[in-house]
Formats: structure tokens, sequence, C-alpha cells
């Protein structure tokens, strides 16, 4: 199950997490939203070790939405520390996502010994 936050849940379990956190900005209505959320369980229960999945709701959670200058949704920001590392937003479906969270985990996380 993927974890939902709210503005007040927010800085805990994002901000101050000792794990990066891959955020899911996401709203009821998105289609593609929908179609996506497979995909993230997917790669959280592949990557749960290295990093926490989380879900806002944009719609819910607009001073969020406006921090993080969503436009689209879905939006995917990868945060470490704090600190946004990437934005994954404008993909088209299943396989871009797919393509993009791989060269994410690739790119942004040390690799096992």
């Amino acid at each position: 199950m993927v974890l939902s936050v709210n503005e007040r849940t927010f800085r805990q379990e994002v901000l101050e997490s000792s794990t990066p956190v891959l955020v899911d900005f996401w709203a009821p209505w998105c289609g593609l939203c929908r179609i996506i959320h497979p995909i993230l369980r997917g790669f959280q229960s592949d990557w749960s070790d290295q990093v926490k999945l989380v879900r806002v709701n944009a719609d819910e959670n607009l001073k969020l939405a406006t921090i993080y200058r969503i436009k689209s949704l879905p939006t995917l920001l990868f945060i470490e520390d704090g600190q946004v590392i990437q934005r994954l937003d404008g993909f088209q479906g299943r396989e871009d996502l797919q393509i993009a969270l791989k060269k994410l985990m690739l790119s942004s996380l040390p690799k096992s010994a």
C-alpha cells in the first residue's frame, strides 16, 4: 500500500525522511494517474528498501501543489534530504514512466555492494 500524505504530514514523511522519497502528485479525476498507479506499486515493491513512495492528492493539498509548482498531473518528485533531486512530469504512459523510473534509480541511488 502506498502512503498518502497531506500538508500536515508532508514535512515528517517526506522532507525529514532518512531515505529518498518518490512523491506522486495525483488527483481522482486524472486518468493517467489511475493508469500509472499499478506501475508505482510495482516500483515500490522492487525498491522499498531504498526509496519510500508517497502520494499527495493535489486537489486536497493545494498549498503543496503550489509550493512544488505542479502544473500537470501526474507529477513525480524525487526528494532526498528535503530537496527535489529530480522531477518527472510530461510522460505519456506506462512505458514512458517505466523508462523514467529506471533512469532515475540508476542515476540517483548508490550502487549496492
